[in-house]
C-alpha cells in the first residue's frame, strides 16, 4: 500500500471549524428518562418543574412555643406578659406543624418559665415569626432546573422534595474505542510471569482514552485489539457503526505509514474531513464522518492521542450532552530556558511549574510524543502558536494548568544534574505527609547553576569535579554564581562508572576500551558533571574524543544511557551504579563522586525548603537511598558551606 501524504494539513483552528461545523454544537445524543436518584452529573434535556410545594404545611422554624401574635402586642421589658400553656401558648419543636389558630413561634431562649403552666415573655411576636409557610422553599409548578443544566447533589434533594422522582436527561454519548496494531498485547493476556514477546508492547492508550471519555460524562466501549489488517479494521468500524455508538475512535494507524489504513477505510466508507492537523504532538489526527457519525483516527503515540482527544473529541462529547467543556485555568509563567519551536505547527509543550521568589517558572519536559510520563509529571501546558518560532527564556506566556494553583505554590523546583535520589526524594516527602511537589529538570550541573543564577529554581543539583583540586562544585559555584549568596548541602556520595550489557559481552574493562572499533559508546550531554568527569579521565589517558565511536551521541539522564545499553543502541556508557542496577546491567567502577544541592539563600526560610532538608536528613530517606545501590548517604542534608 502506498503511503499517505499530508497534502492538505489544516491548522488547528481550521480543523476545528471543519469538524464542528459538520457535527454542530446543537447536535444532541438523544433523551432518556432516568430515576432522579441516578441523575447526579447528568445534563437535563427538558426543564424540571416542581410537582408539589415544600413545605406542604406551615411548620415551626425554631424550638419554642407557638402563639397568636396579636395577643402578644404591647409586651415589653417593662410590661411583660404571662402566657398560659395549653391556652395562650403550646410547646413546639422545629419542623412540627403549626396548630390551627396560631401564627407565630417564640424561640425557647426568649421565654422565662415561671412554672409548669405559666410562661413569661418580654417582647411581642409578629405574624409568621419563625414559621416556615407552605411553599416557602418551593411552590408547585415553579421552575427548579433549566434545560442543559448539570445536576448537582443539592439539585437531587430539591427535585425529590418537590415530588420529581424521574427526570429527562441527555443520554451519555457512547464512544467505541478501537485499538489497532499487530505489535500490541492486552495486559490481561501476559499472565503471572509477565512474559512479553520481542517487538511487542502493552496496549495502554485505550485505558487512557476510556478515562478521558468518562471524565466527559460519556460511556466508553473498548473493542479488542485489532491487528494491522485493512479488512479487520474495516470490520471493527462496521460493527461500531452498526451499534448505538455516537462516536468511534480508532487509535493508531492514522499516520503516513504503509500500514496506516484508517484514512483509506474512512474515505471508502464515508468522508475524510481532515487528515493532518498542524499541531505537535497530534499531527496525524484524522477527522471523518461515516453514516452521519463522527469517526476520529486518533494518533498512536500516547501524548498525541491525548492532545488530539482534548482538542476534538472532548468538546463534541460535552456538546452532545447540551453542555460546554469546562474552561482550563491559565497562569502566567516564565520559561526557565529558551523554547524554540517549528514555524507552522502549533506546539503543546508539557512543563513543570513552580513559584521561585516573585517568578512563576515553567521548566519544559521532554517533547517526545510517546512519553506518557510527560503527562503524569506535567503541571501545565504552554501552547506555542503556529506562527511563532518559540518562546524566549524569561518571556511571560500563558500556561494551561493541569493541577490546582495551590499545588504550584508548594512546588520545589530543582534543576541540574540528573540523579535517582531526586525522584526518591519526591516520593519520600509525599510519603511523610507533606503537601509538597518536587519538580526536577535535567539539564546538567552547569545548566543547574545557570538556572540558579537566573533565579529560575529553588535548588541546583551538581557534581562538578575541579580537575585541578579534586574538589567538587565549589570552584564552579564561585565562578558561575559570583555575587550570589548560596548554601551548599550534601545530598549523596555515589559511584560513577562504565555501564555495560549483562555479562559484558564485549569484554569492556576500562575507559581505554572505548576506542575499540567494535564498541559503541553513549555519552552524557555537554555541561553535565558526568561529561566533565569523562573528559577529565580521557585527558589523563591522552585519549581524543574523536577516537570514541558514539562520543557525540548524548543523553540527558543516567537512566536514558542505561536504556540505550539495554536496547542495544550502545555497548557502553558512563553513569551511576544505581541506574545500572535498576536495569540489570553490569558496572565497572570508575570514581566515587560528591553530589550536592545548592540553594540560594533567599529561599532558605521557606517552609517547603526546610521540609525538603528535613526529609533528606531523615533515616527513612537514607535507608531508601542505600537500597538503590552505589550510594553513601551518611552526610545527606548536612550544610557543607555557605558561599557569597
Amino acid at each position: 500500500m502506498k503511503r499517505n501524504v499530508y497534502l492538505t494539513m489544516k491548522t488547528l483552528e481550521e480543523a476545528k471549524a471543519i469538524f464542528f461545523s459538520r457535527f454542530g454544537m446543537d447536535l444532541r445524543s438523544g433523551e432518556e428518562e432516568i430515576p432522579t436518584e441516578e441523575s447526579l452529573g447528568r445534563i437535563t434535556a427538558k426543564p424540571v418543574f416542581a410537582g408539589i410545594s415544600t413545605p406542604t404545611y406551615h411548620s415551626a422554624a425554631m424550638d419554642g412555643v407557638v402563639v397568636k401574635a396579636e395577643e402578644t402586642y404591647g409586651t415589653t421589658e417593662r410590661n411583660p406578659k404571662v402566657l398560659m400553656v395549653g391556652k395562650d401558648a403550646l410547646w413546639i419543636n422545629t419542623g412540627q406543624g403549626i396548630p390551627a389558630g396560631f401564627n407565630a413561634v417564640i424561640m425557647v431562649e426568649k421565654i422565662y418559665q415561671m412554672d409548669e403552666d405559666r410562661l413569661e415573655i418580654r417582647s411581642a411576636a409578629y405574624p409568621w415569626q419563625n414559621v416556615r409557610k407552605v411553599g416557602e422553599d418551593i411552590v408547585a409548578t415553579q421552575l427548579l432546573l433549566p434545560q442543559n443544566h448539570r445536576i448537582r447533589p443539592y439539585d437531587l434533594g430539591a427535585m425529590i422534595s418537590a415530588g420529581v422522582f424521574s427526570v429527562k436527561t441527555w443520554k451519555r454519548p457512547q464512544v467505541v474505542i478501537i485499538p489497532t496494531g499487530s505489535e500490541l498485547v492486552n495486559h490481561r493476556e501476559l499472565g503471572d510471569l509477565f512474559e512479553l514477546e520481542k517487538n511487542r508492547i502493552i496496549e495502554s492508550n485505550s485505558l487512557i482514552l476510556e478515562g478521558l471519555v468518562r471524565e466527559c460524562g460519556a460511556a466508553p466501549i473498548i473493542y479488542k485489539i485489532v491487528p494491522d489488517l485493512q479488512e479487520d479494521i474495516r470490520a471493527a468500524l462496521e460493527r461500531a457503526l452498526d451499534s448505538d455508538a455516537h462516536m468511534v475512535l480508532i487509535n493508531a494507524g492514522s499516520s503516513a505509514g504503509s500500514k496506516d489504513y484508517t484514512a483509506h477505510i474512512i474515505e471508502e466508507m464515508g468522508e475524510v474531513l481532515v487528515h493532518g492537523v498542524a499541531m505537535m504532538p497530534g499531527k496525524p489526527t484524522i477527522l471523518g464522518c461515516v453514516r452521519g457519525k463522527s469517526v476520529v483516527g486518533n494518533p498512536g503515540f500516547t501524548v498525541s492521542a491525548t492532545l488530539s482527544f482534548q482538542q476534538f473529541v472532548r468538546p463534541l462529547l460535552y456538546s452532545l450532552q447540551g453542555s460546554k467543556a469546562p474552561e482550563t485555568k491559565t497562569i502566567k509563567v516564565e520559561p526557565s530556558r529558551d523554547l524554540p519551536s517549528k514555524l507552522g505547527i502549533e506546539e503543546f509543550l508539557r512543563v513543570n511549574i513552580g513559584k521561585v521568589g516573585n517568578k512563576t517558572v515553567a521548566t519544559p519536559l521532554p517533547r517526545a510524543a510517546g512519553s506518557v510520563t510527560t503527562l503524569t509529571r506535567a503541571e501545565g501546558i504552554i501552547r506555542i502558536p503556529n506562527l511563532s518560532e518559540g518562546v524566549k527564556q524569561g518571556e511571560e506566556v500563558e500556561a494551561e494548568l493541569l493541577v490546582s494553583e495551590s499545588e504550584i505554590m508548594n512546588t520545589v523546583v530543582i534543576i541540574g544534574s540528573h540523579d535517582n535520589t531526586i525522584d526518591l526524594l519526591a516520593d519520600e516527602i509525599r510519603r511523610r505527609g507533606h503537601d509538597i511537589r518536587i519538580s526536577s529538570g535535567n539539564v546538567g550541573s552547569l545548566g543547574g547553576l545557570t538556572a540558579l543564577r537566573r533565579g529560575t529554581c529553588h535548588a541546583a543539583g551538581s557534581h562538578l569535579l575541579d580537575t585541578e583540586t579534586g574538589e567538587y562544585n565549589i570552584s564552579y559555584i564561585k565562578r558561575y554564581l559570583k555575587g550570589v549568596k548560596v548554601s551548599v548541602f550534601h545530598l549523596v556520595l555515589r559511584e560513577q562508572g562504565l555501564m555495560v550489557a549483562k555479562g559484558n559481552p564485549k569484554g569492556i574493562k576500562s575507559i581505554e576500551d572505548l576506542t575499540r572499533k567494535d564498541v559503541t559508546f553513549v555519552n552524557r550531554q555537554a555541561g553535565s558533571g558526568t561529561r566533565v568527569l569523562l573528559d577529565y579521565k580521557l585527558k589523563q589517558l591522552g585519549i581524543k574524543a574523536e577516537a570514541i565511536r558514539g562520543y557525540d551521541h548524548d543523553e540527558f539522564t543516567h537512566m536514558a544511557v542505561a536504556v540505550d545499553i539495554v536496547s542495544g543502541a550502545a555497548d557502553c556508557g558512563v553513569g551511576i551504579y544505581a541506574a545500572a542496577k535498576a536495569l540489570n546491567l553490569d558496572f565497572i567502577p570508575m570514581e566515587r563522586e560528591q553530589y550536592d544541592l545548592i540553594f540560594p539563600s533567599f529561599v532558605m526560610e521557606q517552609a517547603a525548603i526546610q521540609m525538603v532538608l528535613e526529609t533528606i536528613r531523615s533515616q527513612e530517606f537514607k535507608d531508601r537511598v542505600i537500597g538503590l545501590g552505589g550510594y553513601d548517604p551518611a552526610k545527606s542534608g548536612e550544610l557543607w558551606m555557605e558561599i557569597g
